[in-house]
């Protein structure tokens, strides 16, 4: 299991339309069932699934995963479960390596947002909708089912915890954990309780877009970015690699990757694909290593008159990326989000 798992050391938010959907479990909704929670799923009469939809107890390893190990829950307070949860995402990042799908699980849930629709959850965004089978299959989203059997067993030992909050916790610590900014996060959100409630495929931006700075402005506009904030979220992808069998870009390996960490293979953006800086910008402006990944929507920060003035700041100066990729990543956790209490739940004082 460790093995299979160790090829999860990948981020790439921009989809592909080429790329083949991965196979998963068929079942009607969630990846898999726990049969002795299978009956409480969708029950009104759940703890777990009262108004607050918190603490579904889904199971979404296969069969013989993850999800079939006896994993003693915690009765703590929500607050102490999200700390206690933060923790173990440290350990399993430490052990795993997989900072950068951490980071594209948190995206890829709250970056379907349409500001357009005032209803929660039909406005997707950070509700938990990735964990049902109907949205993982979406071509975007190939390999996250991998994030999800990494993070299930934190799920089973925090029950109470939402997937719209871990999903976010996770997405956040693994940033902040390879070095990057810390983010002011809050939590509470309330998960969508029905595959009804996904969002329809094709929201998340696309690298082979034929004009990618007008597609770029489109999608996150969709979500409420404006240029500045589209260019520097775009500098996550300093962290991971693309893997050619998931979103047909890039290369099978390369100097940086053929040996891992992790699963060896892909191409990354960075040559310390592990390490959360300012590099990506370094090198889409250098262009200079072959080895290195250039997508069409990367070379466009850079080429678009707008989006150059931001991107060429952000290579000269870590510490300006850094304060404004914070609040960027912190809205992008929040978009779609409702939250209980309505204020959210804050775990570290502001400095």
């Amino acid at each position: 299991m460790a093995s299979s798992l160790q090829t999860t050391a990948s981020f790439h938010f921009f989809s592909s339309s080429s790329a083949a959907p991965r196979s998963l479990p068929a079942t009607p909704s969630l990846l898999s069932f726990s049969s002795s929670l299978k009956s409480l799923a969708f029950s009104p009469l759940s703890s777990h699934f009262s108004r607050h939809q918190r603490g579904s107890a889904v199971n979404v390893s296969t069969s013989g995963g993850l999800g079939s190990v006896a994993i003693p829950k915690c009765a703590a307070s929500y607050t102490d479960q999200l700390k206690g949860a933060r923790e173990d995402i440290r350990e399993l990042l430490k052990s795993k390596y997989c900072h950068p799908i951490l980071v594209r699980l948190g995206w890829h849930d709250a970056g379907t947002y349409n500001k357009k629709v005032k209803e929660w959850p039909q406005r997707s965004g950070a509700n938990g909708s990735l964990r049902f089978e109907a949205e993982l299959k979406y071509k975007s989203n190939t390999g996250l089912v991998d994030a999800l059997k990494l993070i299930q067993p934190i799920k089973d030992k925090y029950p109470d915890l939402t997937y719209a909050d871990l999903f976010q916790l996770a997405s956040a610590t693994a940033i902040e954990e390879a070095g990057g900014p810390k983010i002011p996060m809050k939590y509470g959100r309330l998960d969508a309780s029905s595959p009804d409630h996904c969002p329809e495929e094709g929201r998340l931006p696309a690298a082979g877009a034929s004009s990618p700075a007008d597609h770029m402005r489109k999608v996150f506009s969709r979500m409420g970015f404006n240029d500045k904030e589209i260019v520097v979220l775009s500098g996550a992808h300093t962290l991971g690699r693309a893997r050619p069998e998931r979103s047909s870009w890039g290369k099978p390996e390369t100097k940086y990757t053929k040996n891992g960490p992790g699963a060896p293979g892909g191409q990354s953006w960075t040559v310390q694909w592990l390490k959360f800086d300012n590099s990506y910008f370094k090198e889409i402006k250098a262009k200079r290593d072959e080895d290195l990944l250039v997508l069409p929507t990367d070379a466009a920060l850079f080429e678009d008159p707008s989006f150059k003035v931001y991107a060429e700041k952000y290579a000269e100066d870590q510490e300006t990326f850094f304060k404004d990729f914070a609040e960027a990543h912190a809205k992008l956790s929040n978009l779609g989000a409702k939250f209980d209490p309505p204020e959210g739940i804050v775990l570290d004082a502001a400095p």
